[in-house]
């Protein structure tokens, strides 16, 4: 592997933190848990904020794509949003000086949702430049595998260098709730340490750059013509069509299995943050695995097969009794997220047209995000309905395997 490559691929380690730490695990927590009213209203509150941050990235994702594929200066907007993220996300440590400090966290971690969901519009789009068209996969993978790593990594720093330590070597208040806090400190710096490389690394294509608002000019008449040119394009609308029904599924059944963990198998907190340490691990495996096994299998296959045997094997999660039993299949199921998610962009880079990758990639973060709220809707109304979090949590198979069944449907274009 290459330095471009390399460097491109050690992106995922850098901002991977951020949603494992701060969206998902020890800042979402310590919000609903200490910050929020209650519990059940935290969580509301954190899934209304998601929801706007959700419709700001539909809203923006798209056209900034297209306004660097005119512009030129992909590099330069990733490197924005990149510092964005982390300079917002640090901002958390100052949440208790103001009046509402509940509601600043929620603004900051909206903005830095936007801004690192925008990034990865940029970043996804340099793929087709930085490898060639046989190794995209096996990069891509890498880069996913990285992802889960680097997340990994950070949040076992944050859990026994900052949350567990009691007292904290580093003298952190934990009445004032520092030793948490302390995380959002960690994640911006560890965003803006490790992401350098590929700024550096990679390098913009050559010639003249049109002024910002020329290129926004040309961007929105690029957005426009991408979408009237759809319909033309069916392998690409199906494709986006698919992506939005499974990657419903992926996102619900990652974002609620911690919640299905502690409620149907009583996992205390503890043993639930071993728990999302151990699916990283398996996830991050895979991940790097799978690129292997894309580069021989194509793309499109490899995303159906993960998608397959996800569906399977999360359909036996939801239905055994055993802990144990339970364990052992996530683990194993941890090892299909990862092919999954990176087969997926790199079918994307393979699909979309050479002068318009970072449009095409607008509209990949598009089709992940614009019914982000569907795939919990209908698990919240089946589990209320039932009265189970076991058939609530059965919706996320249906909404993969419909995804899968689009995805039959594609053509994977040859290699050049």
């Amino acid at each position: 592997m290459n330095r471009r490559e390399l460097a491109w691929a050690f992106y995922d380690w850098a901002n991977s933190a951020f949603p494992t730490v701060v969206t998902t695990f020890v800042i979402a927590t310590w919000f609903a848990q200490g910050l929020a009213p209650d519990p059940a209203t935290g969580q509301a509150q954190w899934g209304w904020m998601q929801t706007g941050a959700g419709v700001a990235i539909a809203i923006l994702s798209p056209v900034l794509g297209a306004v660097a594929d005119a512009g030129g200066r992909r590099r330069l907007m990733l490197a924005l949003c990149t510092l964005a993220t982390a300079c917002l996300t640090a901002a958390i440590w100052f949440a208790p000086g103001f009046t509402d400090p509940a509601l600043l966290v929620l603004a900051l971690v909206g903005l830095a949702t936007v801004a690192f969901e925008v990034g990865t519009v940029f970043y996804n789009a340099m793929l087709p430049e930085v490898a060639r068209p046989g190794r995209m996969g096996r990069v891509s993978g890498l880069a996913w595998g990285l992802g889960y790593a680097g997340g990994l990594a950070c949040l076992v720093l944050c859990l026994f260098g900052l949350v567990r330590p009691d007292p904290s070597p580093l003298g952190l208040d934990r009445a004032a709730g520092e030793h948490i806090r302390a995380a959002a400190l960690l994640v911006g710096a560890w965003i803006l340490f490790f992401g350098w490389p590929v700024l550096l690394a990679y390098r913009d294509p050559p010639g003249a750059r049109p002024s910002w608002g020329r290129a926004a000019r040309e961007g929105l008449r690029e957005i426009g013509a991408v979408l009237r040119g759809l319909p033309a394009r069916p392998a690409m609308l199906r494709f986006l069509v698919a992506r939005l029904f499974y990657t419903d599924g992926l996102n619900t059944l990652f974002a609620f299995g911690a919640i299905f963990a502690a409620g149907v198998h009583g996992m205390p907190f503890e043993r639930v943050l071993i728990f999302g340490i151990a699916m990283n691990v398996s996830a991050g495996l895979g991940a790097a695995l799978g690129g292997l096994v894309e580069d021989r299998l194509g793309s499109r296959r490899t995303v159906l097969a993960s998608l397959l045997a996800l569906v399977v094997i999360g359909t036996a999660l939801v239905l055994v009794e055993s802990t144990a039993l339970f364990w052992a299949l996530a683990l194993v199921l941890g090892l299909f997220f990862g092919p999954a998610q990176a087969a997926s962009r790199t079918l994307m880079a393979r699909l979309a047209p050479p002068g318009e990758v970072a449009a095409h990639f607008g509209l990949f973060a598009l089709s992940g995000r614009i019914t982000g709220f569907l795939g919990p809707a209908v698990l919240a109304a089946v589990t209320e309905a039932s009265g189970s979090q076991r058939a609530g949590m059965a919706t996320t198979a249906a909404f993969m395997a419909l995804g899968a069944a689009l995805l039959l449907g594609v053509r994977e274009p040859a290699r050049q």
